[in-house]
């Protein structure tokens, strides 16, 4: 069994993506911060194991965001903040990031720490469910961005595709699912969830109307482009 391919020990069914050794060299090429509300923020994750995209995936984010001017982004899923903190920065003043979850608490804790950022002037933060909040939140999106419950993939992007303009962005988070997307066998943590990923991945690479590429860094972050033509 190659590296590239080794189990965890907690996790012995699961194949990570990228090598622990490239992924601590890329985060040394990122470098330090002194930004004090990004280092709240990863610390809280860390001591919560909650599941944020990391600052790898992070800078990821803003970039793609920054490349194509995106003034508008629709988070389906957004935990307390920290993608939208990214891409909040990307969008710029008068820019607007539309954020979804179903835990008021996060959102407390999102207007806390992007207030100290100074970025919550770009927020929108809507409690309730993604899907249902996108249904009710009219216009086109730069980008759609989901980081929801992974059974419900399939919907969202059924949902967010006809909503992206020419030009603007898809973006998923977990496609790779740990590996689960590729491992003849799998422990799945909710039943379903790997197939609907599965499944998720496929219609996007199958649908004529998108370009898409996954970047493999952390749990694999799907980039889908809405042709212009």
């Amino acid at each position: 069994m190659s590296d590239l391919k080794k189990p965890t020990s907690e996790n012995p069914d699961v194949i990570i993506p990228v090598h622990p050794a490239i992924e601590a060299y890329m985060r040394g090429l990122v470098g330090k911060t002194d930004d004090s509300v990004l280092l709240e923020m990863e610390e809280l994750a860390r001591q919560r194991s909650f599941p944020i995209v990391n600052r790898l995936v992070g800078i990821f984010l803003e970039t793609q965001a920054t490349m194509i001017g995106a003034k508008r982004v629709f988070e389906f899923g957004s935990g307390y903040g920290y993608s939208a903190y990214w891409f909040a920065r990307a969008v710029g003043e008068g820019g607007q990031v539309i954020c979804s979850d179903g835990k008021y608490e996060n959102k407390t804790r999102a207007e806390q720490f992007l207030a100290s950022a100074g970025l919550w002037d770009r927020v929108t933060f809507n409690v309730g469910m993604a899907q249902d909040v996108f249904v009710q939140t009219e216009g086109i999106f730069d980008i759609c961005y989901n980081d929801v419950d992974k059974g419900g993939y399939p919907e969202v992007w059924r949902l967010a595709k006809e909503r992206i303009r020419p030009g603007g962005l898809y973006i998923a988070d977990n496609v790779l699912w740990h590996g689960r997307v590729a491992a003849e066998v799998y422990t799945d943590i909710e039943l379903g969830w790997t197939e609907a990923i599965v499944e998720h991945n496929r219609l996007i690479f199958d649908d004529p109307e998108f370009d898409a590429f996954i970047n493999p860094t952390r749990d694999g972050v799907l980039v889908a482009r809405r042709k212009d033509n």
